[in-house]
């Protein structure tokens, strides 16, 4: 398995929830891009980085399903906010499924965003030949 799956800390304190999240335990990467999905109306495009880009998603509110594949078949996990999050290292599969009306995904990258997306495998059968490959 090469997707990490990690459940999140959550201090209750009198008026707040507070989920502390210390990057060096959780990531092998320098963070240079940080975006977040919101008000969605359907799932996420599937892809695979080739070789470039590490990701951490972090539920921050509502819910959704990762679909993941790290060469060993599709795989679907619920991410719960403010307790879900998962690091994604290139050559995995991923997208989301299943988001609720109230989701916030919060994504931190290892890379900038390239608009010609060359690092991109969006074709499954594509990515599994690949992956087997490797």
């Amino acid at each position: 398995m090469q997707y990490k799956l990690f459940t999140l800390k959550n201090i209750q304190a009198p008026n707040f929830l507070m989920t502390p999240l210390e990057l060096k335990d959780y990531l092998d990467f320098e963070v240079k891009r940080v975006y977040f999905i919101t008000n969605p109306t359907g799932n996420t495009g599937n892809h695979a980085h080739r070789a470039q880009e590490d990701e951490i998603f972090i539920q921050i509110q509502g819910s959704c399903t990762i679909n993941v594949d790290d060469g060993s078949g599709l795989e679907d996990i619920r991410l719960e906010g403010p307790k879900s999050a998962i690091v994604v290292p290139h050559m995995v599969w991923h997208g989301f499924k299943d988001l609720s009306p109230d989701c916030i995904l919060l994504a931190l990258t290892s890379t900038n965003y390239d608009t010609t997306r060359a690092d991109y495998i969006e074709d499954y059968e594509e990515f599994r030949k690949l992956v087997k490959t490797a």
